[in-house]
């Protein structure tokens, strides 16, 4: 079973909403990049929603979403997994990102999103107990995943339910 490493975080100077994966599969991680599985929906969700999408160069997409007040990271900041798939996450090899830390540093944070069960059921159980009140108390949306595992919910299913994120952010900072 390999140990997988996550990626820092994507944010800009401020942040708004926060979007949190598990861990970056294997295309991610080889290519460096947060959802770089071409059959992964959230690129294209994000080009929807952010103007954002997959065929501009991922720095342009990383600008553009970041420039929208939103964040993106993972759960974990490593744990053993074979592939690529949530469920094969090995939960006692566990270790989560310092969030401590990340909302000190972006202290706009107002909505928490997840993308799929797992990543909020592992924040749930191994973030939330540890966080101060303030954070623990942050609003919490689970979405519907876009790992290409997830494929039985069309994609305009996933972006109606997505496009939830977009009528947050229009309301005030």
């Amino acid at each position: 079973m390999g140990f997988s490493r996550g990626f820092a975080p994507l944010a800009g100077t401020e942040v708004q909403l926060l979007i949190l994966g598990s861990l970056p599969g294997r295309a991610s991680l080889a290519a460096g990049q947060y959802y770089a599985q071409p059959r992964n929906a959230f690129w294209p969700l994000m080009g929807e929603l952010f103007d954002a999408g997959p065929a501009l160069p991922y720095p342009e997409r990383v600008r553009r979403l970041t420039g929208q007040r939103i964040a993106v990271w993972d759960v974990c900041a490593a744990a053993r997994r074979e592939g690529s798939l949530d469920a094969a996450i090995a939960r006692d090899s566990v270790r989560v990102n310092d969030f401590a830390a990340f909302f000190a540093a972006w202290r706009g944070i107002s909505l928490l999103a997840f993308n799929g069960q797992a990543a909020a059921t592992l924040y749930r159980r191994r973030v939330l107990p540890g966080l101060a009140e303030r954070w623990a108390a942050l609003p919490q949306l689970t979405l519907p995943s876009t790992s290409p595992a997830h494929a039985a919910m069309p994609f305009v299913e996933k972006l109606r339910r997505w496009a939830m994120l977009q009528r947050q952010l229009q309301g005030p900072c």
